[in-house]
């Protein structure tokens, strides 16, 4: 078993795809911040508490296979992390005259907050595979 395939690991690593992909979305709503109608999109929080209960048992992970429908579909992999988080457009409350609901001071106070969280993320996970290295005597 791989040690990026353990609980914590795999929930680091699910929590920065998800900060990834929150990321791609804030700065669409910053580059659309003067487009008429345009509404904010923001990721809908992630249930590390469900999370945690599937990760803990491994029977529901190996039960999960792709079905093919069509002769001509291929096997592979199940499709990428980031493509698995539903989002959600924002209510935002300013809307201006031409319809777009994008405050850049908000966006920018997401944006500052999801670079902290992924940075947080990163170092325990960078510190967690240090701890694995210490314990098995390496540096």
């Amino acid at each position: 078993m791989p040690v990026t395939d353990l609980p914590l690991f795999a929930m680091l690593k699910t929590r920065m795809y998800w900060l990834e992909e929150r990321q791609k979305l804030l700065a669409e709503n910053v580059a659309n911040a003067d487009t008429a109608g345009y509404r904010g999109r923001d990721l809908k929080q992630l249930d590390f508490n469900a999370a945690l209960r599937s990760a803990s048992s491994v029977s529901s992970v190996s039960s999960v296979t792709l079905a093919a429908t069509a002769p001509g579909h291929l096997s592979g992999a199940a499709g990428s992390e980031a493509t698995r988080f539903a989002s959600e457009r924002g209510g935002g409350f300013e809307v201006t005259p031409r319809g777009n609901a994008v405050t850049l001071e908000e966006e920018m106070m997401k944006l500052a907050q999801n670079q902290m969280d992924h940075q947080a993320a990163t170092a325990l996970y960078a510190r967690g595979l240090g701890m694995i290295k210490a314990a098995l005597g390496r540096k």
